[in-house]
């Protein structure tokens, strides 16, 4: 390696296929004098921004939009290249998503940040109309994971910008081609300089140089460790996060269900993307009456996927992303192993066997709740299922978590099912389906418990992008004073006592007397005597 390739090499990211090791590219690292530089252009640029009517923001927005419909096909393959998942599931799961995204915010901004008129709560205040404005945080900052490197960050720079914010976004480091490809989708548009701003920080650092350089909201996906450590930062200068930190997502199969269609969608959910979904099916809970069946068509599923290096779209499972993530999945799987769980089902390993970081996808049973496996995330191609006497102990086992991210509930009668799902403690739990949900841009995401706090997507999650102001006007310009404004006596005194009285009170006597009292101070309303 010469002296100019390995300077090139300390101060850009070296991007990778993870399925061949092929050198993608290389992306520039920002260093944090040049992070604080872009901060503090945004906080100027997105003055003028939120003074734009919605629509002409949605304008700019429409441009990303026709932008990334037109090259829908070479993004899906620079996710394939650069994540390891295969170009079907690059674009299903990212591509299509942040398409229907970008056309749904465009269309319900203006919805979305629309003032709210609140009409007067009592009759004892008629003359204050209140009503809420959304007004954007200033500049938010966006840090996004490995796993949808793409749809992730994208919707929610979206509704950044739509929501009058300026932006600043770091993806992560080990995708980084997707990065700079998302970085494309928006400068097409040109927005305003300072509007949008691409930084490629080290992991470790990234969040806390953004709360440190003056950022005023953060939106962060990643681990629980991290999250935590945000959040102790962030309580340092009181800036908003919201936080999505994963999951250990738990399915229900009950007794009634489609078990072809179940089986078929564990293996969807739980091994596409080779498992590194933090909404994905890690969990299994079956009826005891139908476990067996359910099995089967399970073991038929997993033994026919097709695992490798995706060049012919023949390929149902790609690479995992990173080495240090099939690491913690071998841990989990010897762990597992070693306390009495048994593989039960296994696809094929993928015929070149010089490809990298491409594990077997595995269903295993005998499995409990002291293994890693149905107790951490363990973000990898692997489903533990468990039988169960009935769905009140699905429900116990689903909850036995400190996590709580999404889940799933799969039975012939929704209204049983929904039943089920009112007391699965997850953020999202979907029926008869599972993880797509992230794919709904009008469908809030995010988790209970440890899986965090907040929520994207949706008018909750583009909500997130604003603070509420609320303006109180006093309708009646001839009313000179407030009954409760000084001086004060014993008058004013009986007079508000009365008002409580006359309001509330049980007793008719009592509220007649009390309206006395109340009455009797009501000229002082228009008044400039005490």
């Amino acid at each position: 390696m010469t002296d100019q390739q390995s300077k090139k090499m300390a101060e850009h990211t070296v991007c990778r296929n993870p399925a061949t090791g092929e050198i993608l590219g290389y992306s520039p690292l920002t260093t944090i004098k040049e992070l604080k530089k872009s901060i503090s252009r945004a906080k100027i640029a997105q003055q003028s921004w939120s003074k734009l009517d919605v629509r002409e923001r949605v304008q700019f927005m429409l441009q990303v939009r026709d932008y990334l419909t037109e090259r829908a096909e070479e993004i899906a393959e620079v996710i394939s290249r650069d994540n390891g998942k295969t170009r079907v599931d690059a674009l299903v799961t990212e591509v299509l998503p942040a398409a229907m995204a970008v056309n749904y915010y465009t269309k319900k901004a203006k919805t979305f940040l629309k003032t709210r008129r609140i009409p007067p709560g009592n009759i004892l205040l008629p003359n204050k109309l209140s009503k809420i404005i959304r007004i954007p945080y200033g500049v938010v900052g966006v840090i996004s994971p490995w796993n949808y490197p793409f749809a992730i960050p994208f919707s929610e720079v979206v509704m950044g910008l739509l929501a009058g914010n300026a932006v600043v976004v770091k993806t992560a480091s080990e995708t980084q081609m997707v990065g700079r490809a998302l970085e494309q989708c928006f400068q097409a548009a040109e927005f305003p300089e300072g509007i949008l701003n691409y930084v490629n920080i080290p992991g470790p650092q990234a969040g806390s140089a953004f709360l440190h350089n003056g950022i005023d909201k953060l939106f962060f996906t990643g681990s629980v460790e991290v999250g935590k450590q945000l959040m102790r930062e962030a309580a340092e200068t009181l800036t908003p996060l919201v936080l999505e930190l994963g999951g250990n997502d738990a399915m229900l199969v009950c007794e009634d269900a489609d078990l072809y269609r179940a089986a078929s969608g564990a293996v969807w959910a739980g091994l596409q993307n080779s498992g590194q979904s933090c909404g994905g099916v890690e969990r299994v809970y079956v009826h005891e009456k139908v476990y067996d069946s359910f099995l089967k068509l399970l073991k038929e599923k997993v033994e026919g996927l097709r695992l490798g290096y995706d060049q012919n779209f023949e390929m149902d499972i790609g690479a995992m992303t990173t080495e240090c993530q099939v690491s913690t999945v071998k841990q989990h799987l010897e762990d597992g192993l070693g306390k009495g769980a048994v593989i039960y089902a296994q696809s094929p390993q993928p015929d070149d066997e010089g490809t990298g970081n491409i594990l077997p996808a595995m269903a295993l049973t005998e499995v409990s709740h002291e293994m890693l496996l149905m107790r951490e995330e363990t973000f990898g191609p692997i489903l533990g299922v468990m039988k169960v006497k009935d769905m009140d102990k699905a429900v116990a086992l689903a909850n036995d978590s400190h996590l709580g991210l999404s889940g799933s509930v799969w039975s012939r009668n929704r209204k049983d099912a929904e039943k089920l799902a009112l007391r699965l403690q997850a953020g999202t739990v979907m029926i008869n389906d599972h993880l797509m949900s992230h794919g709904l841009a009008e469908t809030p995401w995010g988790g209970m418990k440890q899986s965090g706090i907040g929520r994207t997507h949706g008018g909750i999650g583009f909500g997130e992008m604003t603070q509420p102001q609320v303006i109180v006007h006093d309708i009646l310009p001839f009313v000179r004073q407030n009954i409760w404004w000084h001086p004060h006596g014993k008058k004013i005194y009986r007079g508000l006592l009365g008002a409580i009285r006359f309001l509330y009170s049980g007793s008719t006597w009592q509220r007649a007397k009390g309206f006395y009292h109340l009455l009797k101070i009501i000229p002082r309303y228009f008044s400039t005597s005490a």
